[in-house]
């Protein structure tokens, strides 16, 4: 079958960075798969590109993936990228694929999911109960207030050092126009986004931060887009206490979610005990891969 390769207008673009896209094509016109590949412009992630790349099951193994492919490799290269990262579940066609490829994998990650229903509340209460002594919890949805903006923005370095194997990730420099601009586009997406920090009482200033997303009609599942401690504050249980009252406070506040998601990576063992005390259940193993260009 003769398939064409399209490259299409993507509108999706951000302070920090923006998508080229590809469509492929059979004779009819009839799609059969897509490439996205996201170009990263900020300090500090100038050499890195995204790679989403699908192809239809009844389309496979017949080069659609590997031209698709191709387009998306030209463009980065041609971009000046070093890096493309791409995921790939365990066990799927593109865990065999991206190898063949000359993918190689950097890092692996287990995807868990917290039943909201089956969550025991009364121990949730116990750890947000729990005296942490010289912090205190606090919380908002959506931006952050103006009061805890600069701290805010500062505490994001908690996620400079996240395990990131061998991954070729860079460093992800954020300001206040980059917080408040994640924010509306989860906002923009019709979510709902909250937050919890825990605040060090002796400056003022925040110590770390779990940020949750739900979905705007309180249905479906929530996803969890990060947990970080300032390295001078580890060591406090704050990970854990924070994360704790965001469960709770989801449970509260959307009792028709389902349950929260996330992942974490294999060599974050800290992160992974928390999510297995709070009852988070393995779902399945995703793999990250990358390609030196």
């Amino acid at each position: 079958m003769s398939v064409r390769i399209t490259a299409l207008t993507d509108p999706d673009t951000s302070l920090s960075s923006h998508r080229l896209a590809w469509l492929a094509s059979d004779t009819d016109g009839i799609p059969v798969g897509s490439a996205f590949l996201r170009l990263y412009t900020s300090t500090g992630q100038g050499h890195l590109a995204a790679l989403e790349l699908h192809v239809h099951p009844a389309e496979r193994r017949n080069g659609t993936g590997s031209r698709l492919l191709d387009a998306a490799i030209a463009a980065a290269r041609q971009d000046g990228r070093r890096s493309v990262i791409t995921q790939a579940e365990a066990g799927s066609p593109g865990d065999l694929f991206l190898p063949a490829r000359g993918f190689r994998r950097v890092l692996t990650l287990t995807f868990t999911r917290l039943p909201l229903a089956e969550t025991d509340i009364t121990a949730l209460t116990e750890i947000i109960d729990q005296p942490h002594p010289g912090y205190l919890l606090a919380s908002w949805e959506g931006t952050v207030p103006d009061g805890l903006a600069e701290t805010f923005v500062a505490s994001r370095h908690a996620m400079d050092d996240m395990p990131m194997g061998g991954t070729d990730f860079g460093t992800v420099t954020w300001d206040l126009d980059g917080v408040r601009a994640a924010a509306a586009a989860v906002e923009r997406r019709g979510n709902l986004l909250h937050t919890v920090v825990a605040i060090d009482e002796s400056d003022g200033s925040i110590a770390g931060f779990t940020e949750l997303v739900v979905p705007g009609d309180g249905k479906g599942d929530g996803q969890h887009y990060g947990t970080g401690v300032l390295p001078k504050h580890r060591g406090h249980g704050l990970a854990r206490w924070m994360k704790a009252a965001s469960i709770r406070q989801a449970h509260e506040r959307h009792p028709d979610v389902g349950g929260l998601l996330t992942d974490t990576a294999d060599n974050n063992p800290y992160m992974r005990h928390i999510n297995d005390a709070l009852g988070y259940v393995p779902m399945h193993t995703t793999f990250e891969y990358q390609l030196d260009l």
